[in-house]
């Protein structure tokens, strides 16, 4: 199954309660964005690899080097570099403007990007819901970060909360979390997932069949 046929199926079989509880039976136990990044229209999902991104704040007249005078920093080069499956994950710097707006939507879409994840403000959400292109964030603010942020680096590690993301980690997320799924532990984590969700069926059914949740955790060992 090549990862395009993964992420639909993960997408359409799994959500992040069940890939969270297998992390943390491998000992993956901080994989979990801070609740307040949520999306911005209820039932979105996504799936695919993080492309890190750090901003930071940088108020108008700060400093004197090669990104001063370059309004966004490299936030266009970070867009540009984004590939098919990729999430647009950015660092948090500051609340006073928002990360990604309409137009890096529009741009997101046309590479097949799988969405943005943002440790901060989004704004043009019309425009966002109207293109139908998945985003997280810490909620809705319209000041623009050009006079007010820069973006540093991309494809590098950046921390969100307690997580740590690097380059091409795969993300899930969905009503309930962002959940992030190291490379070293991805292949076991999904694969117990599916085992687990298909469990999980079992144990509905078997509770609809009037079996007590005592007897249905003893026989099939989840609940």
């Amino acid at each position: 199954m090549d990862e395009t046929d993964l992420f639909k199926r993960i997408r359409e079989e799994l959500f992040t309660a069940v890939i969270g509880d297998v992390l943390d039976v491998m000992g993956h136990r901080l994989q979990f964005l801070p609740p307040g990044v949520v999306p911005l229209q209820p039932e979105i999902r996504i799936v695919g690899r993080a492309m890190p991104v750090h901003e930071v704040a940088w108020p108008e007249g700060t400093g004197d080097g090669p990104l001063t005078n370059q309004p966004f920093g490299i936030m266009f080069q970070a867009l540009d570099d984004l590939k098919r499956n990729e999430i647009y994950v950015a660092s948090g710097s500051s609340l006073n403007f928002a990360l990604w707006g309409g137009l890096m939507s529009t741009r997101a879409r046309h590479l097949n990007a799988a969405g943005a994840i943002l440790d901060g403000f989004v704004r043009d959400t019309a425009e966002i819901r109207e293109l139908g292109f998945p985003v997280f964030s810490r909620g809705v603010y319209a000041q623009d970060q050009g006079v007010r942020g820069k973006v540093v680096d991309f494809r590098t590690p950046i921390t969100i909360g307690d997580v740590r993301i690097n380059d091409g980690d795969l993300i899930v997320a969905d009503d309930e979390g962002v959940l992030v799924i190291p490379r070293e532990a991805e292949e076991e984590a999904i694969t117990a997932a599916f085992k687990k969700a298909a469990t999980e069926n079992k144990v509905a059914e078997a509770i609809r069949n009037g079996m007590s949740s005592q007897e249905a955790f003893a026989t099939f060992g989840v609940m």
